[in-house]
């Protein structure tokens, strides 16, 4: 039987400390890179975010959108980025944010969770706001797989608010209700259910929701968005240990130097297990 993507990212985040490097080759830091915003500055700023982390840190994050981008070099790009990624050691979040029905979202769960897929990776990020039922397809495959999905529940772009924060007949509003559904999912699972949840880090009080899903929370904003590791703790509270923060030009600026990007990497798990530690 293959291990939950919960039991493996428990222990790769206690192994390697609690991060989530994004690979977001978008144009403007291929630029910063000295490379071409083509296929060979791509690949080449692929391969060395992988090359830098990919031994130890404990979850890489391509976002899919910059890899399409290209067509079907970019996807074959991004194959090769993923493949390489999880060789190495790391645990692959596809930021792919799919949502869809039926037929239709089974397609895309196979695309990145069945194990003989090109682009096969632990987990995906996914889109409820079709309904969490439509997610049904994702979720039965991602059990089935040993792999997870996080479920953008309340996320920090502003405009989330209008759609997340509404508020249902129950009384509860609808990033609650993501999160309530998230729990029930992972109900009974030991040491971490493999459903999880994308939460900002920099959204500041949390207190009014349970953030006790008994899964991951991804947690975007550390870096350039202004959220720090020490901050997690306020935000996130009694669930900050299964906090997996984000950082993505926090880190990919400080390419294209392989030892620097390495170093600074480090620094940010350092920083972010000894604000957990702390609680």
């Amino acid at each position: 039987m293959t291990e939950p993507f919960g039991s493996r990212l428990r222990r790769a985040m206690d192994e390697r400390g609690p991060l989530c490097v994004g690979i977001d080759p978008h144009a403007s830091l291929l630029a910063e890179w000295g490379l071409g915003d083509d296929i060979a500055g791509l690949e080449r700023f692929s391969r060395t975010v992988v090359e830098a982390t990919a031994d130890r840190i404990a979850v890489l994050k391509p976002q899919s959108a910059f890899f399409e981008r290209f067509g079907s070099r970019g996807v074959a790009v991004l194959e090769r980025t993923v493949e390489e990624a999880r060789a190495a050691g790391a645990l692959v979040v596809m930021d792919a944010k799919r949502g869809d029905i039926g037929s239709t979202m089974a397609a895309y769960a196979e695309s990145f969770l069945r194990k003989d897929s090109p682009l096969f990776s632990d987990a995906l990020t996914v889109s409820p706001y079709l309904g969490y039922g439509s997610l049904s397809p994702a979720v039965a495959l991602a059990r089935e797989s040993g792999t997870g999905l996080f479920v953008l529940a309340l996320t920090s772009n502003p405009e989330g608010g209008e759609v997340q924060h509404a508020v249902r007949a129950d009384g509860r509003d609808v990033g609650a209700t993501m999160l309530a559904h998230l729990a029930a999912e992972n109900a009974g699972e030991e040491p971490l259910g493999s459903f999880g949840a994308v939460v900002g880090a920099t959204l500041g009080d949390l207190s009014s929701y349970d953030l006790a899903i008994n899964g991951p929370l991804l947690a975007p904003g550390i870096g350039a968005q202004g959220a720090t590791p020490a901050d997690l703790p306020r935000v996130f509270g009694a669930a900050v240990r299964n906090v997996v923060p984000n950082v993505s030009r926090g880190v990919l600026r400080h390419g294209p130097d392989v030892v620097t990007l390495r170093d600074v990497a480090s620094r940010f798990a350092d920083e972010v297990r000894a604000a957990v530690a702390g609680v």
